[in-house]
C-alpha cells in the first residue's frame, strides 16, 4: 500500500513528459493534416500564424471552419479557406486526409505544380476553387470521384493537357470554370452525363476538336463558354436543345460550315458570341425567334446572302455586329424596329443601296459603322437629329451630295469618318458643338470651302483628316491652339499662304502631312519644337528658302518629304541627328552643296531620294554604312562628280540605284557585284568607264541604263577589246532638267526594250 503514491507520482511525470516531447499529441488528426499541409506553403505574411500545434483541434485556426453539431463525435474540418494570403508553395497530397471536407478555396496565391491527386480522397467535397494560382500538370481523373461536388473553379492556372472523361461523372456539378489555363485535346463525351451543369467556361486553352453533340444533353446548361481556343468542325445542331441557354460564347475558333437553324430554338439566349471563325453560308432567319437577345456578334466570318428581314424582330438586342463578312443586298429597314438598339456595326461587306432613312429614329443609337460597303446616295439628313450619337462611320462607299449641315447640333460626337465616298459641300460647322470629337476624317471627298471655326476651336481634337478634297483659304492658326491634337492632315487640297509659325504649339503633334498644295515662303523654324513628330510630308508645294536647321531637333521623325519645292543652299549636317529615320525625300529641289556624310549614320533608312537638285562633290563613302537601306538610293540629276565609292556595295538589301545624269567618273566599282538584291539601276549619262560588274542584272538591263557613258564596256555593252564608240552621249539632249528626261532616267532602272527606247525618242523630239 506505501508504493501507490509513488507510481501515482510516475505516472504523471511520465504523462507531463510526453506532453513535453510530443508537443503536437494533444492535437486531432485533422489538425496535425493542416500542420503537415502548411509545412509545404510559404507563408511570408505570417496569415497562418495562429496554427498552433498545442490546440486540441483546429477549429479556432484562421480560415477552419469545423462541424458544430452532435453529428460527429469530435469536431471535424468542413471548410478550409486560404484564398487571397499571398502563399507561395504547393498543395500537398496530406490534403486528401480531410475527408469531411466540404468546401477548399486556396484562390488567388501563388501555389504552383500538379493539383495532387489526393483530393479525390475528399468525397464530400462540394466546393473546389483552385483558380488564379499557377498549378500545372493535368486534372487528375481522381477527381471524378467527388460525385458531391458543384463548384469546380480551375481558371487562371498553368494546366495541360485534356480533360478526364472521368468528369462526366460529376453528376452534382452546377459550375466548371476552367478558361486561361494550356488545356488541349477535345472535350470528352462524358459531357453529356452533366445534366445539372448550368455554367461551363473553359476558354483561353487550346481545346480543339469539335464540338461534341452531347453537349446537348447538358439540359440546365445556361452558359457555354469556349472562345479562344482551337474547336473546328460544325457548330452541332444538337445545340438547339438547350432552352435554358443564355450565352453562347464561341469566338475566335476555327468552326466551319453553316450556323445551324436550331440555335433559334434557344429562345432565351441573351449573349449570342459567334465571330472570328469560319463560318459560312447565310444567316438563319430563325434567328428572329431569339426574342431575349441582347447582344449579337457574328463579324469576322465568311457568311454570305443577305441580312434576314427577322432581325427587326429582336427587340431587345443592343448591340449587333455583323461586319466583315460578305453579307449583300440592301440593310433592311426592319432595324429600325430595335428601339433600343445602341450599336450597329455592318461594316465591310458587300451592302448596296440606299442608308435607310429609317436608321435614323433609332434613338438610343450611340455607335453607326456602315464603311467598307458599296453604299450610294446621300447621307439620310435626320442624323443630324439623333441625340445619342457618339460614333458615326460611312467611309469607303459611294455615298455622294452634301453632309447634313447640322450634324453635331445635338448628338455629342466623338468620332466622324465619312471619308472616302463622292461627298459635296462644305464641311458642318456644328462637329464639335459639345467639345467631344476626338477624330474627324473626311479625306478623299469632294468638299470645298474653308474649315470652319466650329472644326479648328475643337479642344478635344486628336485627328484631323481632310486630304484630297478642293477645301481653299490658309492654314489655321487657330489649329496649333489645340495642345491634344495629334495629326493634321491636310495634304492634296488648295490651300495656300504660308505655314504660320505658331506649329510649334502643336507640341503632341505626330503628323504633320500638306504635301500637294500651295504653300508659299519659308518652312517656320518653328517646326523644330515639334517633338514627338514622326510623320513630316510638304511635298509638292511652293516652298522656298533654306531647310531649317531646327527641324532636325524633330529627333522622333521616321518619314521626312520634302521634295517637289523650291528649297536653296546646302543640306544641313545636322540631319545625321535623326537616327530614327526611314525615309527621306528632298527630290526636285534647288539644293546644293555637298551631300553630308552625317547621313551615313541613319541607320535605320530605308529610301533615301535626293534627285533633281545641284548637289555637287563626291558621293560620299559614308552611305555605305545605310546597311537598312532597301528601296532606293536616287542621287540622279545632279552635279556629283568623282568615282563611286566601292563602299556602295555593301547596301546589300538595296533593290534601285538611280545616279544618272551627274559627272560621275571612274569605273562602277566591283564591289557592286555584292548587290545580290538590286532589281533595277541606272548609270547613264556619266563618264563612266570599265567594264560592267560581273552580275547578272547588268548583264541584262536595257542599254537605256548606260547610255550616255563612252567608257562602259562589257556584256550587253561592246566587247571591251573594242573601241569605245558604241555609246556617244547625243548632242542634242542638253537640258538634263526636263520633266521627260527624268522619267526616262527613273524608269530605265526596271524596265527596258522598244517601250523605253519610244519614250527616249518622244523626249528627244
Amino acid at each position: 500500500m506505501e508504493k501507490k503514491p509513488c507510481n501515482l507520482l510516475i505516472t504523471v511525470v511520465l504523462i507531463m513528459a510526453s506532453f513535453l516531447v510530443y508537443g503536437s499529441e494533444g492535437l486531432n488528426a485533422e489538425g496535425q493534416y493542416l500542420l503537415d499541409i502548411k509545412t509545404s506553403l510559404f507563408d511570408t505574411f505570417n496569415h497562418l500564424g495562429n496554427w498552433n500545434s498545442s490546440d486540441s483541434t483546429p477549429c479556432g485556426w484562421k480560415g477552419v471552419t469545423c462541424s458544430n453539431d452532435y453529428y460527429y463525435q469530435d469536431p471535424v474540418v468542413l471548410s478550409l479557406d486560404l484564398s487571397l494570403m499571398n502563399l507561395t508553395g504547393t498543395l500537398s497530397p496530406r490534403i486528401g486526409g480531410l475527408v469531411h471536407l466540404t468546401s477548399l478555396d486556396v484562390s488567388f496565391n501563388e501555389l504552383s505544380q500538379n493539383i495532387p491527386k489526393e483530393i479525390g480522397n475528399c468525397s464530400f467535397l462540394e466546393e473546389l476553387y483552385l483558380n488564379n494560382n499557377n498549378f500545372e500538370g493535368q486534372i487528375p481523373f481522381e477527381i471524378g470521384q467527388l460525385s458531391y461536388l458543384s463548384v469546380l473553379n480551375l481558371c487562371n492556372n498553368r494546366i495541360s493537357g485534356p480533360f478526364p472523361k472521368q468528369i462526366g461523372n460529376l453528376s452534382s456539378l452546377t459550375q466548371l470554370i476552367a478558361y486561361t489555363n494550356k488545356l488541349t485535346g477535345p472535350l470528352p463525351s462524358s459531357f453529356g452525363n452533366l445534366k445539372s451543369l448550368v455554367t461551363f467556361r473553359a476558354g483561353q486553352n487550346l481545346i480543339s476538336g469539335s464540338l461534341p453533340s452531347e453537349i446537348g444533353e447538358c439540359f440546365s446548361l445556361q452558359y457555354l463558354g469556349l472562345a479562344q481556343n482551337q474547336l473546328t468542325g460544325e457548330i452541332p445542331k444538337e445545340i438547339g436543345k438547350l432552352k435554358n441557354l443564355t450565352d453562347l460564347v464561341l469566338w475566335d475558333n476555327q468552326l466551319s460550315g453553316f450556323i445551324p437553324k436550331e440555335l433559334g430554338n434557344c429562345t432565351n439566349l441573351v449573349t449570342l458570341a459567334l465571330y472570328q471563325n469560319k463560318l459560312v453560308g447565310e444567316i438563319p432567319k430563325e434567328f428572329g425567334n431569339l426574342v431575349f437577345l441582347e447582344k449579337l456578334y457574328m463579324y469576322r466570318n465568311e457568311l454570305n446572302g443577305t441580312l434576314p428581314r427577322e432581325i427587326g424582330n429582336l427587340s431587345l438586342a443592343t448591340e449587333i455586329d455583323f461586319s466583315e463578312n460578305m453579307l449583300t443586298g440592301e440593310i433592311p429597314v426592319e432595324l429600325s424596329k430595335i428601339s433600343g438598339l445602341r450599336l450597329l456595326y455592318l461594316f465591310e461587306n458587300q451592302f448596296e443601296g440606299l442608308i435607310p432613312k429609317e436608321l435614323t429614329g433609332l434613338e438610343n443609337l450611340t455607335k453607326l459603322d456602315l464603311s467598307i460597303n458599296s453604299l450610294s446616295g446621300p447621307i439620310p439628313v435626320g442624323f443630324q437629329n439623333m441625340t445619342n450619337l457618339i460614333m458615326l462611320q460611312l467611309f469607303e462607299n459611294s455615298l455622294s451630295g452634301i453632309i447634313p449641315q447640322a450634324l453635331g447640333l445635338y448628338s455629342p460626337l466623338w468620332v466622324v469618318d465619312l471619308s472616302e465616298n463622292s461627298l459635296t459641300g462644305r464641311i458642318p460647322r456644328h462637329l464639335c458643338r459639345y467639345s467631344n470629337l476626338i477624330m474627324l476624317s473626311l479625306g478623299s471627298n469632294r468638299l470645298t470651302g474653308n474649315i470652319p471655326s466650329g472644326i479648328t476651336s475643337c479642344k478635344s481634337l486628336l485627328q484631323l483628316r481632310l486630304v484630297g478634297n478642293n477645301l481653299t483659304g490658309v492654314f489655321p492658326s487657330e489649329l496649333c491652339k489645340l495642345v491634344n491634337l495629334s495629326a493634321i492632315e491636310l495634304d492634296q487640297n488648295k490651300f495656300s499662304g504660308t505655314i504660320p509659325p505658331e506649329i510649334g504649339n502643336c507640341r503632341t503633334l505626330q503628323r504633320l502631312l500638306l504635301s500637294n498644295n500651295y504653300f508659299t515662303s519659308e518652312l517656320p523654324r518653328e517646326i523644330g519644337k515639334l517633338s514627338e513628330l514622326v510623320i513630316f510630308n510638304v511635298s509638292s508645294n511652293l516652298l522656298s528658302g533654306r531647310i531649317p536647321p531646327e527641324i532636325f531637333n524633330c529627333r522622333m521623325l521616321q518619314r521626312l518629304d520634302l521634295s517637289h519645292n523650291n528649297f536653296v543652299e546646302d543640306l544641313p549636317s545636322e540631319i545625321g541627328m535623326l537616327s530614327l529615320l526611314e525615309l527621306l525625300k528632298l527630290s526636285d529641289n534647288s539644293l546644293s552643296g555637298r551631300i553630308p556624310v552625317s547621313l551615313g549614320r541613319l541607320g535605320r533608312l530605308t529610301e533615301l531620294q535626293m534627285g533633281g537638285n545641284s548637289f555637287s562633290g563626291g558621293i560620299p563613302a559614308e552611305l555605305g554604312s545605310l546597311s537598312s537601306l532597301q528601296i532606293a538610293l536616287n542621287l540622279s540629276y545632279n552635279s556629283l562628280s568623282g568615282e563611286i565609292p566601292p563602299a556602295l556595295g555593301s547596301l546589300v538589301l538595296l533593290e534601285y540605284l538611280i545616279l544618272n545624269n551627274n559627272r560621275l567618273s571612274g569605273k562602277i566599282p566591283i564591289s557592286f557585284q555584292n548587290l545580290s538584291s538590286l532589281l533595277g539601276c541606272n548609270f547613264s549619262y556619266n563618264e563612266l568607264t570599265g567594264p560592267l560588274p560581273n552580275l547578272p542584272l547588268f548583264k541584262n538591263m536595257a542599254l537605256t541604263s548606260y547610255v550616255g557613258n563612252q567608257g562602259l564596256c562589257g556584256s550587253p555593252l561592246r566587247d571591251c577589246k573594242t573601241t569605245p564608240s558604241s555609246l556617244p552621249f547625243p548632242s542634242d539632249v542638253t537640258n538634263k532638267r526636263t520633266h521627260v528626261g527624268k522619267v526616262v532616267a527613273i524608269v530605265a532602272a526596271s524596265i527596258g526594250g522598244v517601250s523605253l527606247i519610244l519614250i527616249v525618242a518622244l523626249s528627244m523630239s
